[in-house]
């Protein structure tokens, strides 16, 4: 099966160095409007991998996402929104990447070439049949995300990718595929850019179709959200307003006492 980088082929834009910073601006937004596009194309495989990380988030499993370097990163943010978002354990979604944590903020040199650490890293979670698992790689070559996958294929575990080239040896080893392809990048193999936002917008339908078929959205409020925060307290008054008919100092009274906008509305005639 032929095999193609075209997040590695050279930028349609050249001379770069000689652009104004409004030519640089103009073009690299001129190559991000491409990316919701060729995002829309793979729908029907997004949700296909949703509809089975829907049906083994409700049978006890966990979704996990692996990566290295801003694949990683992104799958890390994205784990990391849910519980204050949604109001789920930390368990729930659990983002790895390459390296540990301390990759996070710095490149681990290397990290990503591990043909046995990705399945390790997954192996510390007690990964089971009832987890899904979903590789992030811009390239879908990545040794790291590619032999977990396979490792997950052998015991059993559903596995799911999001890459930006197609037939990519990720995207052979996912069971659900999602390939988004943007082609070449602006700065020629700068997948954080144009694939980066793919990835990002992938994942953002990932976890928000899955909370709100899991009931964690009410009409399209964060009636869950962890009140973390004054803005939080202060969204979530509004919210118990509008949904009862309230004055801000009732609403505001019963947060407090339940400390849940989902609970509050509940409890509020009991």
């Amino acid at each position: 099966m032929s095999f193609t980088k075209t997040t590695e082929q050279d930028s349609h834009y050249n001379h770069l160095e000689k652009m104004s910073v409004g030519e640089l601006l103009s073009n690299i937004n001129k190559e991000d409007q491409t990316v919701p596009l060729a995002v829309e194309k793979v729908i029907p495989k997004i949700e296909a991998l949703v509809d089975q990380i829907v049906a083994n988030l409700k049978s006890g499993g966990r979704l996990f996402y692996i990566g290295a370097g801003t694949s990683g990163r992104l799958g890390i943010v994205d784990a990391s929104e849910c519980p204050p978002t949604f109001g789920v354990p930390h368990e729930l979604v659990i983002g790895l990447i390459a390296g540990g944590d301390s990759a996070i903020r710095k490149a681990v040199e290397f990290a990503e070439d591990s043909i046995s650490q990705g399945w390790k890293d997954l192996q510390s979670y007690q990964i089971s049949d009832k987890d899904v698992v979903i590789g992030i790689a811009a390239s879908g070559t990545t040794p790291y995300v590619i032999s977990a996958l396979e490792e997950c294929n052998k015991n059993n575990i559903i596995t799911g990718c999001i890459t930006c080239n197609s037939n990519s040896p990720l995207s052979r080893a996912a069971q659900f595929p999602i390939e988004v392809i943007v082609g070449p990048e602006f700065v020629t193999g700068s997948s954080r850019m144009k694939a980066g936002t793919a990835q990002k917008l992938v994942l953002n339908m990932i976890t928000t179709s899955t909370m709100i078929q899991l009931g964690h959205i009410k009409g399209n409020k964060m009636v869950d959200m962890q009140l973390s925060n004054n803005k939080l307290v202060d969204r979530g008054t509004k919210m118990i307003m509008n949904e009862l008919n309230i004055v801000e100092k009732e609403a505001q009274e019963l947060l407090a006492k339940y400390g849940s906008v989902r609970l509050a509305i509940k409890n509020y005639n009991d």
